[in-house]
């Protein structure tokens, strides 16, 4: 496999990685003041990701850098054509870290609102823009953006939902599921719409036709959409949540899929990447480095892997 093939995996790993670990905590985000009742209650809902979260966060870093560093043209490109959309998604990430942060360290009712509005505001931004830029990436136009954007929104909603139902207990728990019944309504046709549109999108077709495999991913991850709401409705939540992350995980792999050889109009990977030396020392860190990255977070999910129960005051 050629250095240039194996960092566009890598950084399709990557982002991958970052939708299905941040999806759950941008619903979860979202999600938390319609699953609470109260102060104990919101506690519980936003501690099933407080372990969690910023270590997600550097799925997102780690795809940016390598971009960056392997394939600096692909970089500028994107961040360039999309300089609008990638700086809200900044502001709503540090309006959600901010709120976070300091949610646990003020006492004022008035103060945990506003806390609770910057997670949501920075939760639902982040959730939409992504889905829209790289849907506007594949097909260039607005609707196409508008489906990408809903699409994205409403499986994080649905993903966050299956994952508070999954570590919570008592009413919160059974607000989850009834809230990720809900959300599929939008989730499961939004989801027809927008992975039925990354298979004729992007270089396969320009070349002469999707490959059978992107139809394949698209499909599976419609498959694992469905199963996700029917496990939820049995509740079954462990299962549900695996068919979540299945299908965001498809959904990645077939829109990267459609991106290659060309992630942008007129770019290929090879010109986009950087020299042979480079790719070369990338490669040696990247294979040092990614397992300890890896097993660190695996670890901590294990040990946060209880279940959760509302404290009252």
């Amino acid at each position: 496999m050629e250095l240039t093939t194996f960092w566009f995996a890598v950084i399709a790993f990557l982002w991958t990685g970052f939708f299905v670990l941040e999806g759950f905590d941008f619903g979860v985000g979202m999600l938390a003041p319609a699953l609470s009742r109260d102060e104990a209650e919101r506690r519980q809902v936003l501690g099933t990701i407080g372990p969690v979260w910023d270590g997600n966060e550097v799925w997102l870093i780690t795809a940016v850098g390598a971009m960056f560093a392997a394939f600096p043209a692909w970089y500028a490109g994107l961040l360039s054509e999309f300089y609008l959309p990638v700086v809200l998604v900044l502001a709503g990430l540090i309006m959600r870290g901010v709120g976070l942060e300091w949610r646990g360290k003020v006492h004022h009712a008035s103060d945990r609102a506003w806390c609770d509005l910057g997670i949501l505001a920075g939760s639902a931004l982040p959730a939409f823009l992504w889905g829209a830029v790289f849907a506007d990436l594949l097909r260039a136009s607005a609707p196409a953006a508008l489906a990408g954007g809903v699409f994205s929104l409403s499986v994080c909603l649905l993903h966050g939902a299956v994952f508070v139902a999954l570590k919570t207990s008592g009413p919160v728990r059974a607000r989850a599921r009834r809230t990720a019944m809900i959300v599929s309504v939008v989730a499961l046709p939004a989801g027809v719409v927008a992975l039925s549109g990354i298979p004729s999108a992007g270089t396969a077709v320009a070349e002469g036709g999707a490959s059978p495999w992107l139809w394949g991913c698209a499909l599976a991850a419609m498959a694992f959409l469905a199963a996700a709401v029917a496990l939820t409705w049995r509740g079954r939540e462990g299962w549900a949540f695996t068919a979540t992350a299945s299908s965001i995980a498809l959904t990645g792999a077939a829109l990267f899929g459609a991106l290659w050889p060309a992630p942008l109009p007129g770019l290929t990977v090879a010109e986009a990447a950087s020299g042979p030396y480079t790719l070369g020392m990338l490669t040696w860190i990247g294979l040092i480095a990614l397992p300890f990255v890896l097993g660190y977070q695996a670890w901590s999910y294990w040990v946060f892997r209880k279940r959760l129960v509302a404290e009252v005051s």
